[in-house]
Parts: C-alpha cells; structure tokens; sequence
C-alpha cells in the first residue's frame, strides 16, 4: 500500500520559521530600498531647488542691473540733446555708479561644481550642462558687463558734467546686458521644464529661504549706506580738484 507520509511537527515548525524568516528579509530589504530611494529623491529635489533659487537670485539682481543700465542709456541721450536736463537726471547716473558694487553669491555654484556626490545625486546630464551653461554666463555678465563698466567709468565723475557723462557707454553696457539676461532667463525655464519643477514649488522654497536670508537684508542697508557715504565722500573729493585746478 502507497501511503504518503505527514511531516513531523518539527518539520513544519522548521518550514514555518524559514518562510517567516525570507518574508521578514524581503520586508526589511524591500522597506529599506523604498526608504532609500524617497531619500534620494528628496535629496535631489533640494538640490534642485536650491539651484533654481540660485538662478532667480542671480536674474533678480541682473534684471536690476539691465533696468538701471536702461534709464541711463535714456537719461544720457536726452542729457545730450538737452543739456539743462542734465541734472534732473542725477540720481540715475549715481544709480548707475553703484552697479560696480554688484556681487553674485557663490556659494550654491562652488557646491555644484566641486562636489562629486552632486552629480550623483542630480542624476541627469542634460540639467547639469545647463546648470554650468547658466554660471558660465553669469561669469561672462560679471567680466563683460560689470567689471567693463567698473573700468569705464572709475574716476570719470559722469555724474558732475556732460563732458563726463558722454565717455560712458551705456548703449554698449545696455545690450550686453539685455542678451546675458535673456540667455539667463531661458536656461532657468528649460532647467525649470527638465526637471518639473512648478513656480509654486520654488515659491514655497523661496518663502522658507528668506525667513533663513532676514538677518541678511539688514546686513545689506547698513552695506548700501557705507556705499552713499563712500560715493558723496568720492563726489565732494572730485569737486574740491576741479576747483583746484582751475584755480592753478
């Protein structure tokens, strides 16, 4: 007679006990590599985030820039054909003057570009190309608009005379601004697309940023008043020579 043998209580308890065993395994290896890999993700949004905050920083203070550089260009041309507007367009000239003080922050690019780990954690080509092809030209910007300027118009007092104010040129300054703006602007939207990131993310990102950046705005006023202090210190040497040598 063929009979078919029960296993033992003690073969049951065995196979029990391994079936518990390989589904607490798959549990905790399958919890860990879901756990790992929302980590990974929320790191990599953070650092995408904190990259675009970066761009609209970098754009806030260009769009400035290009705005002032605007009104000069405007003010310089109707100086020139009307010469007793001249000083009713002071306060843009001095304007102008303070844009050599511009400084971009560094911080967020020196992360992106010395660490290794970030690529990783970015884990796409085409964002990182277009990440290094917006701080490359936020250093064209720097080196071919604001320090050109700086060169430009060091010493020049444009806001004391015509004769002064016709040395600068603000055209040149203008469109090398507008198109370094415009390239700015059109990376951070496809950087934007790529990443699917919306406005209302980085809003959100940026609320949390300026409660951390407060303490830095009143940093800035108390820069910007030792800049006026400096520019009236500058103005008043620059007048006391004219007078001087016109006296000679």
């Amino acid at each position: 007679m063929n009979m078919k043998e029960k296993p033992s209580s003690d073969t049951k308890q065995f196979l029990l006990t391994l079936l518990a065993t390989t589904f607490s395994i798959i549990l905790t290896f399958g919890t860990s590599a879901v756990i790992d890999k929302r980590h990974k993700e929320a790191a990599k949004k953070e650092m995408v985030l904190m990259i675009l905050y970066d761009f609209d920083k970098t754009i806030d203070q260009v769009q400035h820039a290009d705005s002032i550089f605007w009104q000069a260009l405007k003010a310089q041309h109707d100086a020139i054909l009307h010469p007793e507007h001249f000083y009713s367009h002071i306060s843009t000239f001095k304007a102008s003057v303070q844009l050599v003080y511009t400084e971009f922050s560094e911080t967020t690019e020196k992360v992106f570009s010395s660490n290794i780990e970030t690529f990783n954690t970015l884990g796409n080509v085409n964002f990182v190309h277009e990440v290094s092809a917006f701080y490359n030209t936020r250093r064209f910007y720097q080196e071919n608009v604001m320090d050109e300027f700086e060169k430009e118009i060091f010493g020049s007092g444009i806001a004391q005379s015509i004769e002064n104010l016709v040395k600068v040129s603000f055209p040149d300054h203008f469109i090398t601004s507008r198109h370094s703006l415009n390239t700015l602007q059109k990376i951070r939207n496809r950087c934007m697309q790529m990443m699917k990131v919306s406005e209302e993310d980085l809003k959100e990102f940026s609320r949390l940023r300026s409660v951390v950046e407060v303490n830095n705005e009143e940093d800035d006023k108390e820069y910007q008043e030792l800049v006026d202090e400096y520019l009236e210190a500058v103005t008043f040497l620059n007048q006391t020579r004219e007078e001087l040598k016109q006296h000679q």
